[in-house]
C-alpha cells in the first residue's frame, strides 16, 4: 500500500510542475490550471489508502470537508467577477496557510510523536502559516474596500517587533517542552502569530497589495512544505517547494519592477493613496472630445493601448476589444502594453483582456513593447496611472524614482481615459497628464469607449 501511495503522490507532483509550468504562458495556462487539478484530485483521493485516516467517521469527515470546501470554491469561482479576482486569490491563499498552520498546531497537541527537530519545524511552520493566513485576510480586505485605509500608530514597528519576538520565544518554549505541550501555550502562541500578520499587513497600503498578495503566496507554500516534512507526506513537501520558490521568484521580479527591496514594501509607509510625491508639476492637463480623440486614432498608424485598474473597474476591456477591432479593420496596427505590476495582481490585465478575446499575440509586456512607443502615433492609457509616470525617469526625488515604466509620454500624442484629476493610487502626481502631447478624455472607461467606437464610425 505504502508503494501505491508514493507513486501517486509523485504522480500528483509531477502534474503539479508541469501544470505551474504552463501557467507560465497565457497561451497555455488554461490547460495548465487542468493538469495542476488532476493532481490535486489524486493526491486527495489517495489519502483515503492511508492506514492513519481509516474508518468511518474520518472517511466521512474527509467527504464532508472535500464537499463544503469544493462547493464553496466552485460558486465563488462561478460568481467572482474578473475585477474581484485578486482579492479572491489573497483569500484562498490565505486559507492554504491557515490550514498548514491548523495542521502545525494539531501536530503539536500530541497527536504524533515528534523528535525536538520536528516539533521544531511545525513551530516554525505554524508561525509562517498564520502570519500568511491572517495577512491574506486584511489583503483582501483592503483589496475588497472593508479596510479604506491603512492603520498607523506610533511606534508601530517596535510594537510589531515585540509581538513578533513574543511569538518566536513561545515557539523556541514549545519546540523544546517534549510531546505534551500545554494547550493554553499553544493557544496564545497561535494568537500571537496571527496578530503579528495582521500588524504587519494593516499599515501596507494598497498600491504594494500586489507584491504582498505574492509574498504571503510564498510563505503559504513554506508553509505546506513544512508540514509535509512534519507529516512525512512527500505530496506536501513537493507542492510546498513548488509553490513557495514560484511565489518567491514573483515576489522578487514584481519588487524589481517597482525598483523597491521587499523590506522596503514591508516596513515603509509608501503606497496609501493621498500621499506621495507634492514635487512642482508645470503645464495644465488639456481635455479632448471624444470625436476628436476618435479621428486621432482613426488617421494613425500605429496605436499603442496601455490598461490599467481603472479599465477593469469600468469593465471596459470588452469595448476596447470592439475599438482595437474597428481600428485594425481600417488599417492600424493596436498594440497591448502590460506594465508587470498593473492591477491588483500578476497577470490581472492579460486575464482581462484574455477574457474579452484579445489575440495574445498583440499583447506586448514592458521589454518588449517599450521601444515602440517612439513610433507610435497615439498611445491610449485607460485606467493606467502610476505605470506610465515619466517622473519614475526624471526625478530623484519621487518615491517612485527608478520605477522601469511603460514610455507612453514618448508617443507623439497620448489620450488618457481617466474618471477624475487624481493621483495615482500610490499618491503619486502623473507629470505624463500635464504634458504638451496628452489630451484627457475624462468619464468611465466604458462610456469613454463606446464614444470612441462612435467616433470612429461617424468618420465612415
Amino acid at each position: 500500500m505504502g508503494f501505491i501511495i508514493n507513486v501517486a503522490y509523485f504522480a500528483a507532483a509531477v502534474l503539479f510542475i508541469v501544470g505551474l509550468k504552463q501557467m507560465a504562458s497565457p497561451v497555455t495556462a488554461r490547460r495548465g490550471i487542468v493538469w495542476a487539478g488532476w493532481g490535486m484530485v489524486i493526491a486527495t483521493l489517495v489519502t483515503f489508502l492511508h492506514p492513519e485516516v481509516r474508518g468511518f467517521i474520518n472517511y466521512l469527515l474527509i467527504i464532508l470537508g472535500i464537499g463544503i470546501g469544493g462547493g464553496l470554491a466552485w460558486y465563488t469561482g462561478k460568481r467572482v467577477a474578473m475585477t474581484d479576482m485578486p482579492q479572491m486569490i489573497a483569500l484562498y491563499n490565505g486559507m492554504g496557510g491557515g490550514a498548514a498552520a491548523g495542521i502545525g498546531i494539531v501536530a503539536l497537541m500530541g497527536s504524533y510523536e515528534l523528535s525536538w527537530a520536528i516539533q521544531f519545524i511545525a513551530v516554525v511552520g505554524v508561525i509562517i502559516g498564520a502570519v500568511a493566513f491572517s495577512g491574506s485576510l486584511i489583503a483582501f480586505a483592503k483589496l475588497q474596500g472593508l479596510i479604506t485605509k491603512s492603520l498607523r500608530f506610533d511606534m508601530q514597528q517596535k510594537i510589531n517587533l515585540g509581538v513578533l519576538g513574543a511569538t518566536v520565544l513561545l515557539g523556541i518554549i514549545i519546540s523544546f517542552s517534549g510531546a505534551q505541550v500545554n494547550g493554553a501555550l499553544l493557544t496564545v502562541f497561535l494568537l500571537l502569530a496571527l496578530a503579528f500578520g495582521i500588524l504587519m499587513t494593516l499599515p501596507i497600503g494598497g498600491a504594494d497589495m500586489p507584491v504582498v498578495i505574492s509574498l504571503y503566496n510564498a510563505l503559504t507554500g513554506l508553509a505546506v512544505g513544512l508540514k509535509g516534512l512534519v507529516l512525512d507526506n512527500a505530496a506536501l513537501m513537493i507542492a510546498g517547494i513548488v509553490v513557495g520558490a514560484a511565489g518567491t521568484l514573483l515576489t522578487q521580479l514584481m519588487a524589481k519592477a517597482m525598483n523597491r527591496p521587499i523590506s522596503n514594501v514591508l516596513f515603509s509607509h509608501f503606497g496609501e493613496t493621498g500621499g506621495g510625491d507634492q514635487s512642482e508639476v508645470t503645464g495644465t492637463m488639456k481635455e479632448i472630445e471624444a470625436s476628436d480623440a476618435g479621428v486621432m486614432m482613426a488617421f494613425a498608424d500605429k496605436v499603442i493601448i496601455v490598461p490599467g485598474y481603472g479599465m477593469a473597474v469600468a469593465q471596459a476591456q470588452h469595448k476596447i476589444w470592439e475599438l482595437t477591432q474597428l481600428l485594425q479593420e481600417r488599417g492600424v496596427t493596436v498594440k497591448f502594453a502590460i506594465h508587470p505590476v498593473a492591477g491588483r495582481m500578476p497577470g490581472h490585465m492579460n486575464v482581462l483582456l484574455a477574457e474579452a478575446g484579445v489575440p495574445y499575440d498583440i499583447i506586448y509586456d514592458l521589454d518588449e513593447i517599450n521601444s515602440e512607443f517612439k513610433t507610435a502615433d497615439v498611445a491610449i492609457v485607460i485606467g493606467a496611472n502610476d505605470v506610465v509616470n515619466p517622473v519614475a525617469r526624471s526625478n530623484p526625488e519621487s518615491p517612485i524614482y527608478g520605477m522601469p515604466i511603460l514610455n507612453a509620454d514618448q508617443a507623439k500624442n497620448v489620450i488618457v481615459i481617466k474618471r477624475g484629476k487624481g493621483a495615482g493610487f500610490s499618491g503619486v502626481e502623473n507629470h505624463l497628464f500635464f504634458a504638451d502631447n496628452t489630451r484627457m478624455l475624462y468619464g468611465d472607461g466604458q462610456k469613454a469607449a463606446s464614444a470612441l467606437i462612435s467616433g470612429i464610425k461617424e468618420i465612415g
